[in-house]
């Protein structure tokens, strides 16, 4: 194999990295989400949890289709209509904190 059978085109690495622009954020999120609550520093019931847990599913599955997971687009997909509508309940009946 020689160098230019290795060589990686920088446009194509770049087309590689953009989606973790993406995916990154949304698993940070819903990770913080996850360990604040763990630790009982953020309840799951919270307005704030159901927020960054609709943020990060949701760019989680922007990601997830740009790289064509199809178990992942349907995993964040449920995670954030669940979410959502946990939020939309909680302020509907005013029990969001």
């Amino acid at each position: 194999m020689d160098a230019q059978q290795i060589h990686i085109n920088p446009k194509e690495q770049k087309l590689h990295m953009d989606p973790l622009l993406i995916g990154l954020p949304g698993m940070a999120l819903i990770l913080i989400a996850f360990v604040l609550d763990d630790f009982h520093k953020l309840s799951v019931d919270s307005k704030s949890s159901m927020m960054m847990n609709i943020a990060g599913a949701g760019l989680l599955t922007v990601y997830a289709y740009i790289i064509m997971s199809i178990p992942f687009i349907i995993l964040n997909l449920v995670w954030f209509f669940f979410a959502a509508y946990k939020l939309y309940d909680s302020v509907k009946d005013g029990k969001s904190k």
